[in-house]
């Protein structure tokens, strides 16, 4: 969702005759896109900030003015905390008002002096941004969804992005159609909570299922994916798209976050752990070939042995081919840092250790299982290699293959025939048969 955000802020901004620079030390602004769901982010915006404030500060003896903006959850979150440890910053604006930057800006060069804009508009900042500008790229992502409403207690979502909130349907096609236009194939729908999408659409309701449905319409849109989803949002009619829809792609991102029901109950996770076994056996009987990543934060307050073990059980029954874990970060003003039974950082660093390498193996093992499979790559990237373009496989795999360079922007069926920890190695299909088999995908 940043990576939309910056776009969007580069679209807004280009009216007053800025274009994007690769050089932040001749940068006439520089725009910090910050996160603020772990501490340690919190701090490196901080440690970005100083490195940038020598920048600014040779800007100034040139009798030149670089304008050092810090927007998005950190800056809705420290607000005026901003201006006081880096009193050199111009502007600090949250994620819910960067279509204001022209405003913001010329109220900095005008005054000379700080700008905060950390409120929630009563109008959604997407009925004033101007159209994307698409000029590079075969993939892009699409905020359908901001905002949560979950309140998990170790989150600061809530706090940051604000209440849910679900653009109209009619307005996520009319985007979704000028990417396509642009010459995008494949989509990301972004949300918080994307699986809790509740558009308008002509006096209706939409849900996520129907919004893909009609997304898949769209002559040249061949591929559709979606994160980040709530397990307990999961509906039937979102399972059946996964079951109906060959564009949307046969992999979910569905974080759990652990595999005790204590812990789940002391989140306010709202789902138990066999809910959420109960819905991957769903998902699976919809579509036999999807795979799941996921969420996990271990050291969570309270979190015992036996917990954790619950976890790995978990993880062991499932089998998700890829993962994000981290050790539980206490954020200010979440119930969950007022919470007892805060576990040590030694333990919280074993345990993470164990659980990503059970992880890392599950994700080898898939990996693994797609030697011999044909499937469907959009071809985005050059590799390291002479000849060589990079794609991501349905499941997010990064696929290195040898192709011509006029190949560069399609899907192509490519046979794998290698796996590594990290990636695919691939040959198009039909170059060699080889010794075995292909199986499809799919």
């Amino acid at each position: 969702m940043n990576v939309y955000d910056a776009e969007r802020m580069a679209d807004v901004l280009v009216p007053l005759g800025y274009e994007l620079s690769d050089d932040a030390e001749s940068a006439d602004l520089v725009i910090l896109n910050t996160c603020h769901i772990r501490e340690k982010a919190v701090e490196k915006v901080y440690s970005d900030l100083g490195r940038l404030r020598v920048q600014k500060n040779e800007h100034e003896k040139r009798g030149e003015r670089m304008v050092l903006a810090v927007g998005g959850c950190v800056a809705q979150a420290e607000g005026e905390e901003i201006f006081r440890r880096a009193p050199y910053v111009d502007l600090v604006f949250g994620p819910q008002t960067y279509h204001r930057l022209p405003e913001m800006i010329a109220r900095a060069h005008r005054d000379s002096g700080r700008v905060l804009d950390t409120n929630f508009p009563a109008r959604s900042k997407f009925d004033t941004l101007p159209a994307p500008d698409h000029k590079s790229g075969f993939s892009a992502f699409l905020t359908v969804q901001e905002g949560c409403d979950r309140f998990c207690t170790f989150c600061v979502v809530p706090y940051t992005r604000g209440a849910e909130y679900s653009r109209p349907a009619r307005q996520v096609l009319d985007e979704a159609r000028g990417m396509v236009d642009a010459g995008i194939s494949e989509i990301t729908l972004l949300g918080q909570n994307v699986n809790a999408y509740h558009g308008e659409s002509k006096g209706e309701v939409w849900g996520l299922g129907r919004l893909i449905a009609a997304l898949a319409e769209i002559d040249g849109l061949e591929r559709i994916r979606y994160t980040t989803s709530y397990p307990a949002d999961m509906d039937d009619e979102l399972i059946a798209a996964h079951r109906d829809i060959p564009a949307l792609a046969p992999f979910i991102h569905l974080p759990v976050q652990s595999g005790s029901d204590r812990i789940l109950k002391a989140m306010n996770r709202r789902h138990t752990a066999d809910d959420y076994r109960r819905l991957v056996d769903r998902l699976r009987e919809a579509r036999n070939d999807i795979a799941l990543s996921s969420d996990f934060i271990v050291g969570f307050p309270g979190e015992t042995d036996s917990d954790f073990d619950q976890t790995l059980a978990l993880v062991d029954e499932v089998g998700f081919i890829q993962a994000y874990s981290f050790k539980y970060s206490a954020r200010p003003g979440t119930p969950a840092a007022a919470l007892d039974g805060q576990v040590p950082e030694p333990v919280k660093g074993e345990r993470l250790t164990e659980l990503q390498n059970r992880l890392n193996a599950g994700q080898r093992a898939f990996n693994e299982s797609c030697v011999g499979i044909v499937m469907p790559v959009l071809l985005e990237n050059r590799g390291r290699h002479p000849g060589q373009l990079v794609g991501r496989s349905p499941y997010m795999q990064a696929v290195h293959v040898d192709a011509p360079a006029e190949t560069m922007g399609t899907f192509v069926d490519l046979e794998i025939t290698s796996a590594h920890g990290n990636s695919l190695g691939a040959r198009i299909a039909g170059q060699s048969d080889g010794p075995d088999q292909k199986r499809n995908f799919g």
